[in-house]
């Protein structure tokens, strides 16, 4: 199969040529989410090279790409349609505060919640995302898809396919182009086989003057360089809470999309990011390209991989992404205008091959259902609407099943000491899935007079517990009998303090043991 080889070693030179080869990339990327959002080509590129440039310097994960992306995209484009471009502008200001708070309260260490089948979802979700955005490009421009009239139209499958002659000669290059980049990397390492394709199939294409779509054909790139621009919508309480609701939303989908492909990044380079800085500095990325006529971005699992497998390495392979995409735009974009799609989309088709997970279905019937059942359906709500639903979905799923589970494992044993009294030893945590479980196992009415609850081997973990323990005393006082709690932890009496009338039991403090030491010489 093909696969990243990862150059470890990190350096100027191929953080340059990275660089490039991401720009190149990024270009029909950047134009295709601006037309979802609604909004011009220009809208998406400044927002590419903005938020590119910022995160790449200030941000928490050298060699991450952050750009314009299709899970914001599908977000913006209903504040567009209702309310119009100059309202998304403000929008992605206050999304850029947001995320900036979330990383000065340090949120990002939160990321560390999410499950590993999740991030195993997430992985192959994106990647099957990122193929069928592909497919796009293999459909007439204009043309009513072959699902046209079914609850798929409108649909990223819905596609009017090319015929004939066209539809071969794009499928041959985007076959090269995959070829390219799968063997050159044995032969050599001198530049990144990405770049390599792109070029050599650009010059196959005008040397033998094949007739194929380019990246012209989807839009004009050509522009200025971005002006700060005040978004023209009233500054008042009205427009603060339209925009609200979509910054809270984006600000989450950007996050969380960035702190997974952080995560990735982490994993790829055996090297570590720092979450809540990226969160900084996204914030401060969205906060500027809303002041400049841009989308607003957050990371770019696709650009990521391919700036990694290219050996970009450094913050300069973003920084350089960046620079080379403002240079399309205002110097050389005749030039990226006449490269084929067909070398972007075998260049994509390498990153989906990359990207996805395959030992996931070596592993699927190994691991528990439970974990292959999260998988499946975070992978599946990715494809079916957005990463950040997915996302939570499978943390919701991993957190229900571990209660679950986690609600078998309570033991009480109960014996008479020698002072007469009934005492419990608790084995589990006390907490809202086990609550059932653990009063069941006690009898008040045969319970002796003094009785004790002993947690050495147990905590209450929440608001369920102690009403569990409240419920318990209740019991025991109607009975006329005394309830003890021994050996809670720290964390423990604090909640139970903390609770205040909520519980109303005698709390045994524990005693200090003192180690006695024979100081004879």
């Amino acid at each position: 199969m093909f696969e990243f080889r990862i150059n470890r070693v990190m350096s100027l030179k191929n953080d340059l040529l990275s660089g490039l080869t991401v720009a190149l990339a990024l270009v029909p990327e950047a134009v295709a989410f601006a037309f979802v959002a609604g909004v011009g080509p220009l809208v998406g590129l400044y927002a590419a090279f903005l938020v590119g440039l910022i995160t790449a310097c200030i941000g928490g994960r050298p060699g991450m790409i952050s750009g314009a992306t299709g899970a914001l995209a599908v977000v913006m484009v209903s504040l567009v349609a209702e309310h119009g471009v100059e309202y998304l502008f403000i929008a992605v200001v206050l999304m850029g505060f947001i995320q900036i708070s979330a990383g000065l309260l340090k949120l990002g260490k939160f990321i560390r919640i999410v499950p590993y089948p999740v991030m195993l979802g997430f992985v192959n979700g994106l990647a099957i995302v990122i193929f069928l955005a592909q497919l796009r490009q293999f459909g007439e421009f204009g043309e009513p898809g072959w699902l046209s009239g079914t609850f798929l139209e409108d649909s990223i499958i819905d596609v009017a396919w090319l015929q004939g002659s066209d539809l071969h000669l794009l499928l041959g290059l985007v076959i090269v182009t995959m070829l390219i980049i799968h063997f050159l990397p044995k032969i050599t390492n001198v530049l990144p086989a990405s770049l390599v394709a792109i070029a050599s199939v650009t010059g196959l294409v005008w040397g033998l003057n094949l007739d194929t779509k380019v990246v012209g054909d989807v839009a004009s790139i050509s522009g200025g360089l971005p002006s700060f621009h005040l978004p023209d919508v009233p500054f008042n309480l009205e427009t603060f809470f339209i925009v609200l609701p979509y910054s809270i939303i984006l600000a989450a989908i950007g996050l969380i999309e960035s702190l997974l492909t952080l995560r990735l990044i982490d994993e790829i380079t055996e090297t570590r990011g720092h979450g809540n800085r990226e969160c900084v500095g996204q914030g401060i990325a969205n906060t500027v390209t809303g002041f400049f006529g841009g989308m607003g971005g957050c990371a770019m699992i696709g650009q990521s991989m391919i700036n990694v497998n290219s050996g970009g390495r450094g913050r300069f392979s973003g920084i350089s992404a960046a620079l080379f995409l403002l240079l399309f735009i205002l110097i050389a974009s005749p030039l990226i205008e006449q490269i084929p799609l067909a070398a972007l989309i075998g260049v994509m088709f390498i990153v989906v091959i990359g990207t996805f997970e395959w030992s996931s279905f070596r592993i699927i019937g190994k691991v528990p259902v439970s974990d292959a059942l999260i998988l499946i359906t975070v992978s599946a709500v990715t494809v079916a609407t957005d990463l950040a639903v997915a996302v939570v979905v499978g943390v919701i799923i991993s957190a229900l099943v571990f209660s679950w589970e986690h609600a078998k494992y309570i033991r009480i044993e109960s014996q008479e000491d020698h002072k007469g009294s009934t005492v419990y030893a608790v084995t589990g945590p006390l907490f809202f899935g086990s609550v059932t479980s653990f009063l069941e196992r006690f009898d008040p009415k045969k319970d002796n007079d003094d009785v004790v609850i002993d947690f050495a081997r147990s905590r209450v973990a929440d608001h369920s517990g102690l009403e569990a323990i409240d419920t318990l005393a209740e019991r025991y006082e109607n009975a006329g009998k005394k309830l003890h709690l021994v050996h809670l932890s720290g964390d423990c009496r604090r909640l139970l303090r903390k609770a205040g009338n909520l519980v109303e039991v005698n709390v045994i403090e524990d005693p200090t043991y003192f180690v006695a030491k024979d100081n004879a010489s």
